[in-house]
Order: C-alpha cells, then structure tokens, then sequence
C-alpha cells in the first residue's frame, strides 16, 4: 500500500494520498492500550471508596484532579506541535501513564490516588493532540473515518477497563493494579514504531514540498468561526457531562436502585462503554457521506427521549437504554473533531488540544459537580438532572453548513 504521499495538512480533491491503514491500526491499538488503563479509575471507584473511606465528593476529586490534567496542557501542547511535530511524543505520554497506573497499585492514601491520577492525565495530554495528527497524515482524505477509527480504539480500552477489572481486580484487590502495567508497556514499543513511521513522513515532506497539499482558508469570517467554536465547546460540554454521569455513578446508581452486585453493576458499565464504542465508529463514516452537522444534531439532540426515560426505567430497561444512549450519544465526538478542523484548516494539533482538552476538562468538573449533589441529595436526583442535557443540542442549528470534504 503507497503511504509515502500522506500530507500533514488535508488533501485538496486533486491530490489526495492513499489511506495508511496500518498505521491507522496502529494509532488505534495505542488509543486502545491508554485509555484501557485510564478507564480503570472509574472502574475502581466502588473500592476505593470501600478501602480509602471516601465520600462521594472525593470521588468526583479524583476524576477531576484526572480530567483537568489531562486537559489544561492539551491546547498548548497542540499549538505547539502544529509548529514543532514531536513523533515520540507518543511513546513518551505513554510512559507517564505507566507511572501512574505503577504508582496508582500501591497508592494507600488519598493524596497519592490523586498523585496517580494526576501522572496518567498528564500522559493523556502529551498522547492525543499528536496522535489525532497522525491518524488525519494517514487517513487519505477520508477525515471522519480516520478520525472514528482513532476514537473507537479509545472507546474500546475505556469499554476494556472495567470488564478487566471485574474479572482481574474485584477479587484480588487494589495491588492487582499493578498486572496492567503491561498495557503501557505494549503501547510504548507500539508507539515508538509509529513515531519512526512519523519521523519519516515529515523527513519526505520537508524533501519533497511539493507533495504536500494545503488546505484553503475558512471560507468564514474570524468572528463566525469563534461562534461556531463556541458552539461547539458548548455541544461537546453537554455532551461529556451527561456521559460522565454515567461512566462515573452507573455502578453506584445500580448498587443503590437495584441493589446488584459491584461485579454486575461493573459488567452494565461494560455493556454502556462498549455502546460508546461502536456508535463513535458509526458517526465518523456517516458524517464523511451526509455532513457532520446532521450526525451532531441527530447524536445530540436525538438522545434527549431515552435520557428522560431513564430515571424510571427498571434494571431491564434502564440497561437496554443506556446501550442506546451510548450508541447515539457517542457518534458526535468525531463529527465534531472533524468539523472544527475542517473550520480552521491547517490547525490540526490546536483543534484536537481543544476538543480532546475540553473532553477531559468537561468530564473532570461533570464529575466534581455531580459527586457533590450527589452527596446532598442522591444518585437517583443526579441521573434525572442530567436527562435534561441532551437538549442543549437544539444549539446545533446555528452551526453553518461547511461542504464535505472526502477522498476519492
């Protein structure tokens, strides 16, 4: 497969580089390996809370102690390599997130859980704004597929680490921690061969300029695109923090309505994550053939119904919903990612700072926020509030038509 034409910058219509799908492959299996080991703090919230003696506020402290590291340095990090690619980035965020998870094994107090949790954000923050460039060089035109096909490998892994957990930890303890330090060991050896593959890439483009297409300038103006971004920060934002209330207070929520197992409550958690999974992959694809506006204001707004529902669902229903809610919910990220880089092109690195950045941030003080009126009133209150959010997707309407932009 000819991969020696893959452009930093989106390719124009007249000279678009074949797909590098083994390098996509690549990139995806190491989003899969660091957010498996990320994923299992929220798996491991009811027994730490058992072990620790924490309340639910200081639960929601250790995701956001998590997201706001993962977050805060990612646009700067993204501006930065938009001017100073950094291949090994990769493999160098990934060695981060094996401290952490390492430390995070024999962590017996609260302050060095928030110490771990703090390392692996900060590996999140070096890994993503460069692997979301690395997945557009090798995506031969085709944005929204490469980009889902990126963020299905982060949904898998955040799918993984609370079935792994259940299956390796709930009987073994928090020290079990430590057997998932082969993960980012793995992803450091897989990494490191892609940033060799990105080395060379930049090396054929600085030889051979004139391969290397350049996207035109928005077609809007500087103000429009600010909006539009702002709408988009707003979209994403409502998006992340009704997902947070799942991902973080499911287990609980099922432990206290329908007084299941942690195992079982761990196993429903799979089932949802897994859901988030497969709709990211749908939406890519789907936005590269209708739009992404579409596939952002059927996946937002088009949740609002089963969130409503949910609150009073039995444990039949209310799984089967959060399947939904998860497959629905999940397709915009991508279809956001790619309409804001196709927004503001030549700017890959910043886009996927902000949004990856905003993610993270918006799920660190979802959960804050949410372990705190959970502790005033209770769980059940905290998933009928949030089954409003969806609606926030009515916004998508001032989103301005931007025209497709696919390979041929």
């Amino acid at each position: 497969m000819k991969t020696d034409a893959v452009p930093l910058a989106p390719a124009t219509e007249n000279k678009v580089p074949a797909t590098a799908m083994a390098v996509l492959f690549a990139i995806t299996c190491g989003h899969l390996l660091n957010d498996s080991v990320q994923s299992l703090l929220p798996a491991l919230y009811p027994l730490l809370k058992a072990s620790l003696q924490l309340n639910f506020t200081q639960i929601g402290l250790i995701t956001l102690t998590f997201q706001l590291t993962a977050s805060l340095l990612q646009p700067f990090i993204g501006v930065y390599t938009d001017h100073h690619p950094k291949p090994f980035s990769l493999a160098t965020g990934m060695i981060f997130t094996l401290a952490g998870v390492a430390l995070f094994s024999v962590a017996r107090t609260f302050e060095l859980v928030l110490f771990s949790a703090a390392l692996m954000g900060l590996g999140s923050s070096i890994f993503h704004p460069e692997a979301s460039r690395v997945a557009r060089m090798a995506s031969g035109g085709r944005h929204g597929f490469a980009q889902s096909l990126f963020q299905v490998g982060g949904n898998t892994g955040s799918a993984l680490g609370p079935l792994l957990a259940a299956l390796i930890i709930a009987h073994g303890g928090q020290s079990r921690i430590a057997w998932f330090t082969a993960l980012p060991l793995l992803g450091i050896v897989l990494l490191s061969r892609v940033g060799r593959w990105y080395r060379d890439r930049l090396a054929h483009l600085h030889a051979n300029p004139d391969s290397q297409s350049i996207s035109p300038p928005s077609p809007f103006s500087r103000s429009r695109v600010i909006i539009t971004i702002a709408i988009l920060a707003v979209l994403v934002f409502s998006k992340l923090f009704y997902l947070t209330s799942i991902s973080s207070y499911y287990t609980f929520y099922l432990i206290e309505k329908f007084h299941v197992g942690v195992r079982s409550a761990q196993l429903h958690l799979f089932l949802f994550l897994a859901a988030v999974a497969a709709g990211t992959f749908i939406g890519g694809p789907v936005g590269d053939r209708i739009g992404r506006k579409y596939v952002i204001w059927g996946s937002i707004l088009g949740v609002a119904p089963f969130t409503l529902l949910l609150p009073y669902a039995n444990l039949f229903w209310c799984a089967t919903l959060t399947v939904v809610i998860g497959l629905v919910l999940s397709s915009a990220f991508s279809a956001i990612v790619v309409y804001a880089q196709e927004l503001i092109p030549n700017r890959v690195g910043l886009v996927a700072g902000i949004f990856f950045g905003l993610a993270f941030g918006s799920a660190g003080i979802g959960s804050a926020l949410l372990g705190r009126l959970a502790d005033h009133t209770s769980i059940n209150y905290v998933f009928h509030v949030c089954a409003f959010l969806p609606l926030i997707g009515l916004l998508t309407a001032f989103l301005p038509h931007l025209e497709k932009k696919r390979g041929t």
